[in-house]
C-alpha cells in the first residue's frame, strides 16, 4: 500500500478507535486481496482507503473481545430487598455471523427475579453488547448473557429472549426477508414455574412494536 493510504479524510476516522490488539496490517492486507480477487483495484480513488476502514470497523464490531466482564460490572451490585420481576426490553443490538461474517440484528429482552441483589440499569445492556460485539451465533450469544447474569447476580431465576434479523438469510441463501430467528435461554424460577415464565413473556410482548431494519 503506497503512502496516500495513510491520508485518511473521512470523518470516521477522525478519532481512529483503540485497536484492542487487532492486527490492524493484516486485516488490511486480507481486505486489499479481498478486493483483488473480485476483479477490484484496491488503488483506485474509491477503495484506495477502504482496506482501513474495514480494519477500523472490524474493530468496533468485533469490540466484544476485549471487554473485561468484570470490569463491566465494577461497582454496579447493590444490595435491596426488592424481590419482584426486573425486566429489561427491547436492547437493540448488531452481532457478526461465524459463518459468513455478516451482520444480524436485532432485540434482547432480559429480565431476573433478584437475590437480594441488582444490577446498574445500563449494565444489562452493556453486557448484551459485550456478546453482541463478536463473531457469533445467535443461539450461543442468548446462552452467554443468561449465563453471566446468572453466574454475576445468583438471582432466583433468570430469562433471556433474543429475536434478530439475519443478513446471511436475507441477502444470500434462501432469501427470506421477513424471517426473524427468535431464541431463549433461562435458570431458575424461569424453568420451574411456568406461572413466572409467562409473566415475562406477556411482559415482553405487550406494547411491543415490530422490529424494523
Amino acid at each position: 500500500m503506497d503512502d496516500d493510504n495513510d491520508l485518511i479524510h473521512d470523518d470516521e476516522m477522525e478519532n481512529p478507535l483503540p485497536e484492542h490488539g487487532f492486527d490492524l496490517e493484516a486485516i488490511q492486507r486480507a481486505a486489499a486481496q479481498i478486493l483483488q480477487a473480485v476483479g477490484e483495484d484496491p488503488q483506485r480513488e474509491g477503495l484506495r482507503n477502504t482496506p482501513l476502514r474495514i480494519a477500523r470497523m472490524y474493530t468496533e464490531l468485533l469490540g466484544g473481545y476485549a471487554v473485561d466482564p468484570q470490569a463491566l460490572v465494577n461497582d454496579a451490585l447493590f444490595d435491596i430487598t426488592y424481590d419482584e420481576m426486573v425486566i429489561v426490553r427491547d436492547i437493540e443490538f448488531y452481532s457478526m455471523c461465524e459463518h459468513h461474517m455478516l451482520p444480524f440484528m436485532g432485540r434482547a429482552h432480559v429480565a431476573y427475579l433478584p437475590n437480594g441483589k441488582v444490577i446498574g440499569l445500563s449494565k444489562i445492556p452493556r453486557v448484551v453488547d459485550m456478546f453482541a460485539r463478536r463473531l457469533q451465533v445467535q443461539e450461543r450469544m442468548t446462552r452467554q448473557i443468561a449465563d453471566f447474569l446468572n453466574q454475576t447476580l445468583k438471582p432466583k431465576g433468570i430469562a433471556v429472549v433474543v429475536e434478530a434479523l439475519h443478513l446471511c438469510m436475507t441477502m444470500r441463501g434462501v432469501k427470506k426477508h421477513h424471517a426473524r430467528m427468535t431464541t431463549s435461554a433461562v435458570h431458575g424460577a424461569f424453568r420451574s414455574n411456568l406461572a413466572t415464565r409467562q409473566e415475562f413473556l406477556d411482559n415482553i410482548s405487550r406494547g411491543s412494536e415490530p422490529m424494523r431494519f
